[in-house]
């Protein structure tokens, strides 16, 4: 029922006129030098209700560090049992012009036999960046939406993932990024989506309101020639960003996902004229033995006699035009009225993509 209703919408809305929509460019690209930046961190979680990771050779070599920070030494050759404590790793992402004092949002994920984060408490943790240097420390109280429980003979319940916690402004900014947006002669924009068309009209769109600032490098890079200065390029990218520019129509593009049979049809998609037969044989046999019992006094034996019955039909069985430039709802049309399975569809956009109907680029999944 979800599926045909699917079907039925796409239809609506591919044959119901639509108008160029203008976007802002801040929708289709960013700076160069505006981005965020991924941390990471390996760190101990404390405080579980017996769901640790026990002797976790790495949970022990942590723990003695941390032991050793804090003035408690363990005696060599004693492997304690941390079934209240987790080897977890800390992710969280930096963003643009973060400063020391700030705080953002981490997540913390085990790494061991760990059951479950909940209850736990992150102690104190240095968050790493790509050139190995510290940019933020991290520890606070997890908040974990999984449970999980187990029973003495083995029964388990687990809902939803209680190995996965977070903590928001769990970190604290310690380092910021440089940036260059303010100093270097010439800032670039990237598009997130290479298209040579869109790029241009973008470059249109700067120069109409600032003449001669932009120029196209490739397909995505737009460079802009800008005064230096933090305060003159802000009020500038943020003029910039507000620009309407209508992008170019997308390609064509069918994608399928083969393991859950869903089936995406870009509105670009265009088929040449091609016939499209669909249907399935079902050929039954039915054995229905006889039973046959000799004359009397004949001296003979009861004896099964095999009677076959085959029959053979064809179901479903359809021929459907496609006249030439058919657009996203003649297709979805025709292939509902083959009353075909994912399946089904996807053998049968294939066929077309092989027999050169289907001017779309076809993507499996």
């Amino acid at each position: 029922m979800i599926r045909k209703l699917l079907i039925v919408l796409a239809a609506i809305a591919a044959v119901m006129p639509v108008p160029a929509m203008a976007e802002r460019v801040r929708d289709l690209g960013q700076f160069h030098s505006v981005r965020s930046n991924q941390l990471t961190g390996y760190g101990i979680v404390v405080g579980l209700d017996g769901s640790g990771d026990d002797n976790f050779a790495y949970l022990t070599q942590a723990m003695r560090g941390v032991s050793g920070r804090l003035g408690l030494q363990l005696p060599p050759g004693v492997n304690p049992a941390l079934k209240n404590a987790a080897a977890v790793i800390i992710t969280a992402e930096l963003p643009a012009f973060a400063k020391p004092g700030q705080r953002i949002d981490v997540t913390v994920s085990t790494m061991g036999k760990a059951k479950s984060l909940r209850g736990g408490a992150l102690i104190m943790t240095p968050l790493y960046g790509a050139d190995g240097q510290v940019y933020a420390m991290a520890q606070g109280n997890l908040a974990v939406g999984g449970l999980g429980v187990s029973g003495q003979d083995g029964s388990k319940l687990t809902v939803n993932v209680p190995t996965v916690g977070r903590i928001a402004d769990g970190a604290t900014v310690e380092a910021a990024v440089a940036s260059n947006f303010d100093f270097s002669e010439v800032l670039r924009w990237n598009l997130f989506q290479a298209d040579f068309m869109t790029m241009t009209r973008v470059r249109d769109a700067i120069n109409a309101a600032y003449p001669g600032m932009a120029r196209i490098e490739d397909g995505v890079t737009l460079a802009l020639a800008m005064p230096t200065g933090a305060d003159t390029r802000a009020g500038l990218m943020a003029n910039i960003e507000m620009l309407d520019v209508s992008p170019a129509e997308r390609a064509a593009k069918v994608v399928i996902n083969s393991r859950t049979g869903t089936i995406v049809i870009s509105s670009a998609v265009r088929l040449a004229p091609a016939a499209i037969s669909h249907g399935s044989l079902v050929v039954r046999i039915d054995e229905n033995p006889q039973i046959v019992q000799p004359a009397p006094f004949a001296n003979g034996q009861t004896a099964i006699e095999d009677d076959t019955t085959i029959t053979a039909r064809q179901e479903g069985s359809y021929v459907t035009g496609i006249g030439p430039g058919a657009s996203l709802a003649e297709v979805v049309d025709a292939l509902n009225a083959l009353g075909a399975s994912p399946a089904d569809l996807v053998a049968i956009l294939e066929g077309l993509k092989q027999a050169g109907s289907l001017t779309a680029e076809l993507v499996i999944i």
